[in-house]
């Protein structure tokens, strides 16, 4: 009977305690991910947004945090030989996304090369890094009519990202440095000639 009791008793403990255990584990699972920005930047982009959308508002801080430590420069070269003539290029001014911590300093330009590619230069670039950053073009400040360049190769120095073909820089005239998975602008620059 005792031993009957004792079943029936730890039964109802653990019964009572799963919700529990179940939220503990997701919350480990999406601290593990936040608090590892290398675990974080291993997996794949589907993975990162659904992670994401997973995390806390202080998890999402924590690795946004830890990522703003670290940086990455890139200088490339644009070559002036290939280059033609640009007395219109479209250019633009970094700024801001204006929430005190995603910052962004630099010159954004258009360039248009003899060989008939167009290319987006981001000159003297200086921008808060974090866990997911791409460059688009955009129509506005925000990511939801866009035309993706890529992931930005570094949030320090000079680099180019070939714009594709029959692009409409009238529409698409704001470029940005967004994070993906956490929807999180970090700076803009608006193009003009």
């Amino acid at each position: 009977m005792k031993r009957n009791i004792r079943s029936i008793l730890g039964l109802m403990v653990i019964v009572a305690m799963l919700p529990s255990l179940m939220m503990v584990t997701r919350s480990q699972t999406t601290f593990a991910a936040s608090s590892d920005p290398q675990a974080f930047m291993n997996m794949t982009e589907e993975q990162r947004v659904q992670a994401a959308r997973n995390m806390t508002q202080n998890e999402k801080e924590m690795i946004m945090n830890e990522f703003s430590k670290q940086h990455a420069a890139v200088n490339e070269n644009m070559n002036e030989t290939t280059v033609t003539n640009n007395t219109m290029a479209l250019m633009g001014n970094f700024i801001d996304a204006g929430d005190g911590f995603h910052k962004a300093e630099g010159i954004a330009k258009v360039i248009n090369l003899a060989d008939g590619r167009t290319f987006l230069r981001l000159e003297n670039l200086k921008t808060t890094n974090g866990p997911d950053l791409y460059v688009y073009l955009s129509v506005g400040k925000d990511a939801s009519d866009i035309v993706n360049l890529g992931r930005l190769k570094g949030n320090i120095g000079n680099q180019n990202y070939e714009i594709p073909a029959g692009t409409d820089l009238s529409k698409y005239n704001t470029i940005l440095i967004w994070c993906k998975a956490f929807s999180t602008l970090f700076g803009s620059a608006k193009l003009s000639g």
